[in-house]
């Protein structure tokens, strides 16, 4: 017998229960004591191994293909490279691309926290299959995404037919981009979001309720500042899936340039074009743009993860 662990037919008696509690709460404080056992004694040759492996397998596909990008883009100097960042029609796709997913990323937050609040908080027929649709965009090519916008939005689409008349064109502008970045982000926010609804304790709520609160305010004081972490995580997710955009924003925006033309779609175009240097310096502020958002999402998560 262990540190004076009583045999267990005497544990489980009812009488027992606060000697049961005084002996687990014995062996929690002794197994914080008792320093972590390692698997191998002394010098452990599979840590240096793995880690090894890990950096030789991300070196094609991903550390070199990204170093790339920079050695070409400033192979021919910064001077060169400011230069063909600071075009005005690479200032106008990167105006664009932020622009557009910005209003995509602010629908996709609203809504996103609206169906995680209404999916999590009532159960009803064809709440699965609805939380499967809205799931439907990740896994659906984003070309085909851009043609089923067509179809509908198009000047010859279901509503677009109907729009055309009255000189409303949706399709290849500013709100095609807009609505193509909706659709094809449309789950990322709402992912993050209701997991976090569905494991919130709903006890400060009912307090809230008891005390008078309305469901607005409850929603608002209560609800709300514990889905601060979800919300900031949702947006930069979105945001940083949007900016990226290609194949959806290549069918619907037509990619004019200094019209409709995306970063993404101005780096296929300059690339096309043979002008690898211009393509590359939009692409490295890309790249930079991605690892500044995920760099915050790692780092701040102390402060995003709110209990």
């Amino acid at each position: 017998m262990m540190f004076g662990v009583p045999p267990l037919g005497g544990l489980f008696k009812p009488d027992k229960k606060p000697r049961l509690k005084a002996v687990l709460q014995t062996n929690y404080d002794m197994s914080s004591i008792v320093p972590t056992m390692r698997h191998v004694r002394g010098f452990d040759v599979a840590r240096p191994l793995s880690i090894g492996m890990l950096v030789f397998m991300m070196l094609p596909l991903v550390f070199l293909p990204l170093l790339s990008i920079f050695i070409f883009g400033t192979n021919k100097g910064l001077a060169s490279f400011w230069s063909a960042l600071t075009a005005a029609e690479a200032i106008f796709a990167l105006k664009l691309s932020l622009v557009t997913s910005f209003w995509a990323t602010v629908f996709n937050v609203v809504f996103g926290l609206f169906a995680a609040y209404v999916l999590s908080r009532y159960n009803f027929w064809g709440r699965n299959a609805l939380i499967v649709t809205i799931s439907l965009p990740t896994a659906i090519p984003t070309a085909v995404a851009g043609v089923a916008l067509l179809m509908l939005w198009g000047p010859y689409g279901m509503l677009g037919r109907l729009l055309r008349p009255h000189g409303i064109e949706v399709m290849f502008t500013a709100g095609a981009i807009v609505l193509a970045n909706i659709f094809v982000t449309f789950p990322l926010a709402f992912g993050v979001i209701k997991p976090v609804f569905d494991t919130m304790s709903r006890s400060l709520e009912e307090a809230s309720a008891t005390i008078g609160a309305t469901r607005w305010q409850t929603f608002w004081h209560v609800t709300l500042p514990s889905l601060r972490g979800a919300i900031v995580s949702g947006a930069l997710l979105t945001f940083a899936r949007a900016v990226g955009e290609f194949g959806s924003t290549i069918m619907v925006s037509g990619n004019l340039a200094g019209r409709t033309q995306t970063a993404p779609l101005y780096i296929f175009a300059k690339f096309n074009e043979g002008q690898i240097e211009a393509a590359n310096a939009i692409a490295i502020v890309l790249a930079l743009f991605s690892f500044l958002i995920f760099s915050v999402l790692f780092f701040a998560r102390d402060w995003l993860d709110v209990d």
